[in-house]
């Protein structure tokens, strides 16, 4: 699967996309555009950069570039890169936990109709375990979802306790990457190790593939601690250094500064659970790192 066919995901939701010459962008809205695929580096030069903000209005630009760019903030991506994958590759912990995950569960590849009848309530059970509030309503979610059934390229694995739905992992292919990009477990399950068989599992099918170089994991996150990528890297993932980029409008970015990231940093305080308000105090706050790197 190409790039193009995300962005046809992308579409379908409603959501904006662009194509440049260094990537293609998609906005959830605000005006805050991401570039795919993720695990792309790219340095998109001035003429790009003038044809989003003034002809495309984008707002916000995030991104990752090389690490010798010397812009931006360090960062990572999680990312597996061997040719191989199995028990070895793991850390003790891990290792300890996807034998135990394996015997408490099946692991496969389980159909889209499935997935859209049984992942809400398991992405309701997660988002109230982790005290955060759901970004949208059913209808929206099944919605988002529904719409990648017949796309090339997207596919649910499922975790399956005694022929319940224990936990789910989309992924997506694009080029030669597969990306996990939705993992979801019921609470109840947790205890049976159902995430680390299904990491695993899909992992282990993803580097079995000639055609796959690479299985990305995420990358770090805006708003979330250190120890949130903790469980990727105790799976074998590891981190592959970059720099994360935050670009305003030449016309906003006077607005972005100490002073408003300090109140946004009060508001996220004040609302913990509100992700719009913790993905803005990640975006000025890796915004004002580029620009304190380019003003040296």
């Amino acid at each position: 699967m190409n790039p193009e066919v995300y962005g046809e995901w992308c579409r379908r939701q409603g959501l904006s996309v662009i194509r440049t010459n260094s990537a293609h962008w998609y906005s959830e809205g605000f005006g805050v555009y991401q570039a795919f695929p993720f695990d792309r580096q790219i340095e998109p030069d001035e003429e790009e950069l003038a044809q989003l903000f003034f002809h495309h209005k984008a707002a916000v630009l995030r991104f990752s570039s090389s690490p010798e760019c010397g812009l931006g903030s360090v960062g990572y991506h999680v990312v597996y890169q061997r040719d191989t994958y199995d028990l070895q590759d793991l850390s003790a912990w891990a290792r300890k936990n996807v034998r135990r995950g394996l015997k408490n569960c099946i692991i496969e590849r389980i159909p889209f109709e499935r997935f859209l009848a049984e992942g809400w309530s398991i992405r309701r059970d997660t988002l109230d375990r982790q005290g955060r509030e759901a970004e949208k309503s059913e209808t929206a979610w099944l919605r988002k979802y529904s719409s990648a059934a017949d796309l090339p390229g997207f596919e649910v694995w499922g975790a399956l306790v005694r022929g319940e739905l224990g936990a789910f992992l989309m992924t997506v292919r694009m080029s030669d990457c597969v990306y996990m990009i939705h993992q979801q477990c019921k609470r109840l399950f947790m205890r049976d190790h159902v995430n680390n068989a299904l990491a695993f599992v899909v992992t282990q099918a993803a580097v079995g593939d000639p055609e796959i170089r690479s299985v990305c994991y995420g990358i770090q996150s805006l708003d979330a601690g250190a120890s949130v990528d903790d469980f990727k890297f105790r799976m074998g993932y590891l981190k592959k250094q970059v720099r994360q980029r935050v670009l305003i409008h030449p016309f906003v970015s006077p607005a972005v500064n100490r002073v408003t990231h300090g109140f946004v940093k009060g508001l996220r305080r004040l609302m913990p659970g509100n992700r719009i308000v913790s993905k803005a105090e990640g975006l000025f706050r890796i915004s004002l790192a580029d620009a304190d790197v380019g003003q040296l």
